[in-house]
């Protein structure tokens, strides 16, 4: 391989996705709220709020995307359907498809959904990628010079982007889901690591936030770990998930229980969704 085409290969984009786990989350200078896009009811129109909380003026591309997620958690790009799984992004309108935001500015992005009446029941899902547009290089502006002719320059220029969950959901809801394979790894005293499944059932996907409880022999009670934005979606069946405890002093994590709870999000109306148990012992 030439040095050109190995140059040409390598001075691209680095492109950097986040999928946003809480009510309002920035990645870069862009904050977006709300967190998902969800239709259902009699719900036809959704505003998007962005802002830009740099100090420098931005601008961002918007396009849907289609993305699968694994039994671990992890994201993957798609173009193809899954078995059970169905995209949104035919029954979407948005607008703008793209906004400049100085310091400290907002703008509202404008999503409809149309032709619902065409969808049998069930979830749709695609998702909204905000993707940042480099700055172009000014006009002139002089290239640095290298100081060894025969060696490789590679200039790389980081891309940001968030993509966030649009939702379409027809018909009434079956899904439940349920916690099992509890488990905790005390192989070492300072980072205790929990290890669970959630298991979902039913037409539609699940999303919540998991509150970790201590539970002594004396019945007393200490938050030690939450996890915010868990989702399982359609149509995984399961998703394996792991995260570490707090230590707290006075708390002995070889004794006594811990308490899972799966809730609803605090924006939304108060749902458990499950509870589970497990006994502690040395």
């Amino acid at each position: 391989m030439s040095k050109r085409t190995f140059l040409l290969l390598l001075a691209g984009l680095i492109l950097t996705q986040v999928f946003l786990p809480s009510n309002g989350e920035a990645q870069g200078n862009l904050l977006l709220t709300p967190r998902r896009i969800v239709f259902e009811g009699p719900t036809r129109s959704i505003d998007l709020n962005l802002a830009n909380v740099g100090q420098d003026t931005a601008t961002y591309a918007i396009s849907i995307v289609q993305i699968r997620m694994t039994e671990e958690g992890n994201f993957e790009t798609i173009t193809e359907p899954d078995s059970g799984q169905y995209f949104s992004v035919q029954n979407l309108r948005f607008f703008p498809r793209s906004v400049t935001l100085g310091p400290n500015e907002t703008q509202t992005v404008k999503v409809q959904l149309v032709r619902a009446n065409q969808l049998t029941p069930g979830e749709y899902r695609s998702h909204f990628y905000f993707r940042a547009v480099p700055k172009e290089k000014p006009l002139g502006e002089e290239e640095v010079a290298v100081a060894d002719p025969n060696a490789i320059s590679v200039m790389l220029t980081p891309v940001f982007g968030i993509t966030i969950p649009a939702i379409v959901r027809i018909g009434e809801s079956t899904a439940k889901v349920n916690i099992s394979g509890i488990s905790l790894d005390r192989q070492t005293d300072t980072v205790p690591r929990l290890s669970l499944t959630f298991n979902r059932t039913g037409n539609f996907s699940v999303f919540g936030d998991l509150a970790v409880d201590h539970i002594s022999a004396q019945g007393k009670v200490t938050r030690v770990g939450a996890a915010n934005g868990i989702a399982v979606y359609t149509p995984n069946k399961l998703r394996r998930f792991r995260f570490n405890l707090n230590n707290i002093e006075g708390v002995d994590l070889g004794s006594g229980k811990l308490r899972l709870t799966f809730s609803a999000p605090s924006d939304v109306k108060p749902e458990k969704y499950a509870e589970a148990e497990i006994n502690l012992s040395r």
